[in-house]
């Protein structure tokens, strides 16, 4: 691929007291990573030589002081460096606030990037929640804080392995509050903005499943009214908009049906009913994947790992294939036709 076809992502390395550089460093180790893309990481430099001295990788560090002055070749690692933490006082491990605001700031870097159109696309380490708090930032995560930067009202996450797509209806609610969720008219938006979110990937007529929510979708009541009071009228609506969606398929079948193609993407009724359907399929290539911004981010789905931070012992599986699908993403994605769902 030519040098302008690949699409610039920036890469801002997390909270430094955990794998975040690590996994960088790592992934940039690959080779055929720079035949997919541009990768420029945001950072503090200091952080990422320790990562390399960790892991015994040699490359060499370029911080080029305009972006447009990056090399983008296999062995260096192109850094924009903001100096904005002193890395010797980050002990490995620890909730620190001191990484908490440099975590934030390298996103908020990276997310200044895109607005400046000097990047195509975001792909996003480990940052640590608690960490965040600590140092005041007004915001609980990843997708909030890009989110929020870019003026994005509410960002849909999609998990993606080995083909297999799902969206989650709902995320971080107690199960109780998460079936009390499962609406008619909630369902229903959803369906329309999951068609929203899979065009704007790239994939025109999606083939949809909503996953149904209790043991054998309810069994016409017997073990559950759910399906057929609120979810089975919800997608007979959608239908009759022209979406393309089955369902409720039992939960206990639907994600090895679209992992099989049947489907191009599941609707997960709560956080952990698609969270473990993909992590059993392949814990360290699960990749978390956020449309509904004005730029596509792709991100890890795993934490800051404080209890092997330093140690050279974290994977960089899952880096690696954020990498990837950031790559293959940033070409196709159109954020402008999330609309849809509004229509």
């Amino acid at each position: 691929m030519r040098e302008k076809d690949r699409p610039i992502l920036t890469v801002p390395i997390g909270d430094i007291a955990g794998v975040g550089p690590e996994i960088v460093v790592k992934a940039l180790a690959h080779r055929e990573v720079y035949d997919w893309c541009r990768p420029l990481v945001v950072g503090e430099k200091r952080a990422l030589e320790r990562a390399l001295e960790i892991t015994g990788i040699r490359a060499a560090l370029h911080c080029p002081k305009r972006t447009q002055e990056a090399r983008y070749q296999y062995g260096t690692i192109d850094l924009v460096d903001l100096h904005n933490i002193d890395t010797d006082h980050i002990v490995f491990g620890r909730v620190q606030a001191e990484a908490g605001r440099a975590a934030f700031e390298f996103i908020a870097e990276s997310v200044r990037l895109l607005q400046e159109k000097l990047a195509d696309a975001i792909v996003t380490t480990t940052i640590n929640k608690e960490a965040l708090r600590a140092a005041k930032v007004p915001y609980i995560g990843h997708t909030e804080i890009i989110g929020g930067l870019l003026g994005a009202e509410d960002p849909m996450t999609m998990f993606e392995v080995r083909g297999l797509r799902v969206f989650f209806l709902s995320r971080h609610l107690s199960l109780a509050d998460a079936i009390r969720y499962v609406t008619q008219e909630n369902v229903y938006r959803y369906i329309r903005r999951c068609r929203a979110g899979m065009k704007s990937l790239g994939i025109e007529h999606p083939r949809i499943a909503v996953a149904g929510l209790n043991p054998h979708s309810g069994e016409h009541g017997l073990f559950g009214w759910e399906e057929v009071n609120e979810i089975a009228p919800a997608i007979a609506r959608a239908r009759r908009d022209g979406i393309e969606v089955e369902g409720p398929v039992g939960a206990d079948s639907v994600f090895y049906l679209a992992l099989q193609g049947k489907y191009d993407a599941v609707i997960s009724l709560y956080h952990d009913q698609g969270h473990i359907a993909t992590k059993m399929v392949d814990f360290e290539r699960t990749i978390s994947v956020t449309v509904g911004m004005p730029y596509i981010r792709t991100s890890v789905d795993h934490g800051t790992a404080f209890d092997i931070a330093g140690t050279n012992r974290v994977s960089e599986v899952s880096m690696y294939e954020a990498l990837r699908l950031g790559a293959q993403y940033a070409q196709t994605y159109r954020s402008d036709l999330m609309k849809e769902e509004t229509r």
